[in-house]
């Protein structure tokens, strides 16, 4: 397999490092600062391609996705802070006749984490005495809040704890609703990433963490996910890829 990397910042050359002792071919690295609006994203660039790796920042993530799609190559999203446009990427991968995997976390550790809190919140829906908290932590240089790991993590909790019915992201100025769920956002340092989830009653609390120590787990996973991407069609989030291991 030969990969494109899209963004060279602190995880496009961690997965440049992870793919070289893995023995993969890297084919092209696209330098933001070349990239405006995609423009070096295209089918004579990309021509012995098999997939790209798209690690960039939220103004220009859609771009480099526009510009995969008519280039006809298969991508793994890694940038966050887009989602609210996720339906339209959906239609235009429809019409085209790409592969999109997309995940606001590529760590193989988190992607088990999820595992984990999808079981432990269908239990806790049945006690009702638990409330839910959500909290991450990340280095005070990224761009989006809360994360998009938190937000999925906030997704598994509504959809199996029924007393739950919204999403509180904001700061809470005051008293909130037992049927919100709270999610605190930090920002400070040079934190890769730690999510957590209390499960509190009042005889005691139950807490579930994960914490990125590099991101080295994070390059594993991408490219673990663009080795099953290669050759499919159609849009792949990272529970595809852990459902088939």
């Amino acid at each position: 397999m030969r990969i494109a990397i899209i963004g060279y910042g602190k995880m496009g050359k961690e997965i440049e490092q992870v793919a070289s002792e893995k023995g993969i071919e890297i084919g092209m690295i696209i330098k933001e600062e070349e990239n405006f609006e995609g423009a070096a994203i295209t089918k004579k660039n990309l021509k012995n391609i098999d997939v790209c790796l798209e690690f960039t920042n939220p103004n220009s993530v859609l771009s480099n996705i526009e510009a995969a799609i008519k280039a006809g190559k298969n991508i793994v999203v890694g940038t966050t802070g887009w989602y609210d446009k996720l339906e339209e990427v959906k239609k235009m991968v429809k019409k085209s006749d790409i592969g999109l995997l997309y995940s606001p976390n590529f760590s193989l550790g988190i992607n088990i984490f999820y595992r984990i809190l999808n079981t432990a919140s269908n239990i806790f829906n049945n006690f009702d005495e638990y409330d839910i908290l959500v909290s991450e932590i990340h280095h005070r240089n990224k761009m989006d809040s809360p994360s998009g790991t938190a937000l999925a993590i906030a997704q598994i909790i509504m959809q199996n704890i029924k007393r739950k019915k919204e999403i509180l992201h904001e700061t809470a100025h005051g008293a909130i609703k037992p049927n919100q769920l709270h999610v605190i956002s930090a920002r400070a340092g040079t934190f890769v990433g730690k999510h957590s989830v209390i499960f509190d009653s009042e005889a005691d609390f139950i807490e579930i963490v994960h914490t990125a120590k590099n991101r080295r787990g994070f390059a594993l996973g991408a490219l673990l996910a663009a080795e099953w991407l290669n050759g499919k069609k159609g849009i792949f989030t990272m529970k595809d890829v852990m459902s088939s291991i």
